[in-house]
């Protein structure tokens, strides 16, 4: 089972009607009736710390509801937090009371809570020094949140948005349409300057989580630390659709037994906090973890399009879309200890000196590299080869590299052994294809094309051995051994 499919089908996804919600229930309170000012005058923290307990749903109706503390609640069974037309409004910095981290604290990892609902909800944080975690939500099982979009910039330099876990092994996490669009401050330019590491990040997942988490259709702009970041060691996490861009770090960057990516938008446009590298995605470390129907657009890369970390075990990405702008910066890099991967279906245009695709380690667990096509102007001063390959046990199938880029750049270098090159076209500036110290190397029904008219295919001396057969090669071989 592959894809999202392979996290489970998650049965907490929605309620359609108001009906229906609420007769989930036993006690159904509408908040405005009870006593929280709809104005925005009066914080309306200590109406709802009153009204929240098991099995009732609160309903927040046309209003905004100032909050200059935390609500917190633990240990809790089947509560509901549901707006109509309602905004959250945050008090700054100066004015919160209490811990300026959250306004919603649903469940801690020793006191969990199980069947959460949280949806329909604006957050007017368009006022200075306003930010804050909207939501902290750790649970048992059953975790639904839907609908939330903050406006304005973070600029309180407290956490970020929102945190979520699922404690139990078999529990179900779901957050469709959580939105934070307009990103946030580095710390040092916020109220709260010295007392964070950069900044906050977008959506949290930590070291608690085990159970399974799909984040659908949300979308999360610049943050300092990250996007979305999951650090769990163990669990499962799905990003399906949404839009994430311009985080330090990375705008994605997960961890965990088995990460599934389907098709979301990772973007590099703009440094807004002085990064020293912001790749799209990163994979931190897990077992399994599977990209398909990505899109990586970094006009302006300052970091890899896609990152493979050494605690990676086994990488698929499929029918997907990488650009990378004219900056030295990988396509898709793999890490010297990482386990096998394969890239199949996939389009890298790249148009700096740098590698399409960099695969380091020796002994990492090999690469399949399957239809795929690599375009762009990308030019040979500072990475000769589209790809770059140390690895041993690798193949490239079906390959399509096309590289007229200035200064010498060329297409495929291999310096590990046990490779297989076949049924695949190379047309490059200088030399397609490299045997660099490599053997074991078995090359069949390719053709390769030297745009400068040097060789279609290199062997230095070093090199082991090299079998051809059933090859088109017009400017012919060079072997150095």
């Amino acid at each position: 089972m592959s894809g999202l499919a392979g996290l489970g089908a998650l049965s907490i996804a929605g309620v359609t009607s108001a009906h229906s919600l609420e007769n989930h229930y036993g006690t159904v309170v509408d908040v405005a009736e009870a006593g929280a000012d709809t104005d925005g005058n009066e914080s309306v923290t200590p109406v709802l710390q009153e009204l929240v307990d098991d099995d009732t749903l609160l309903k927040f109706p046309e209003g905004r509801y100032y909050m200059d503390e935390q609500l917190r609640l633990t240990d809790f069974e089947n509560v509901g937090f549901v707006g109509y037309d309602a905004t959250l409004v945050p008090a700054n910095y100066h004015e919160f009371d209490g811990p300026q981290y959250r306004l919603f604290r649903l469940g801690t990892s020793d006191r969990p809570g199980r069947d959460l609902r949280f949806e329909n909800f604006d957050v007017d944080q368009t006022a200075d020094d306003t930010g804050i975690r909207v939501i902290n939500a750790v649970v048992e099982d059953g975790l639904s949140v839907r609908r939330v979009t903050i406006h304005g910039v973070h600029d309180s330099g407290t956490w970020g948005p929102a945190l979520f876990n699922v404690l139990d092994p078999d529990g179900q996490g779901h957050v469709y349409s959580f939105r934070a669009s307009d990103g946030g401050l580095h710390v040092d330019e916020t109220p709260n300057e010295g007392n964070m590491w950069r900044g906050p990040t977008g959506i949290v997942v930590n070291q608690y989580h085990h159970g399974t988490l799909v984040f659908e259709s949300c979308s999360l702009g610049g943050f300092p630390d990250n996007g979305l970041y999951a650090s769990n060691e163990t669990g499962r996490v799905g990003i399906e659709r949404g839009w994430f861009e311009n985080s330090g770090t990375a705008s994605i960057r997960l961890a965990g037994t088995t990460g599934v990516i389907k098709d979301a938008v990772a973007v590099v446009t703009e440094d807004p906090h002085d990064s020293n590298g912001q790749h799209a995605i990163r994979l931190d470390g897990g077992e399994q973890f599977e990209l398909e129907g990505v899109t990586v657009d970094t006009p302006q890369p300052n970091g890899d399009a896609i990152r493979i970390m050494n605690d990676v075990e086994n990488t698929v990405i499929s029918e997907s879309e990488i650009k990378v702008g004219s900056h030295p910066s990988a396509g898709i890099r793999v890490d010297p200890a990482a386990g096998p991967v394969t890239v199949e279906n996939t389009d890298i245009t790249i148009h700096g000196s740098a590698n399409a695709v960099r695969l380091l380690g020796g002994d990492g667990g090999g690469a399949d590299l399957e239809d795929v096509r690599i375009t762009g102007d990308a030019a040979g001063t500072r990475n000769r080869h589209a790809i770059y390959c140390e690895r041993d046990g690798c193949r490239f199938v079906g390959l399509s590299v096309d590289q007229p880029g200035d200064d010498k750049r060329r297409g495929l270098e291999l310096r590990g052994e046990d490779y297989l090159v076949a049924d695949s076209e190379f047309e490059t500036t200088h030399t397609p294809i490299v045997v660099n110290g490599g053997s074991g190397v078995q090359i069949e029904n390719s053709y390769s094309r030297s745009i400068e008219d040097t060789y279609s295919l290199r062997i230095t001396s070093d090199s082991g051995s090299v079998s051809l057969a059933n090859n088109d090669f017009p400017d012919g071989v060079r072997d150095d051994r």
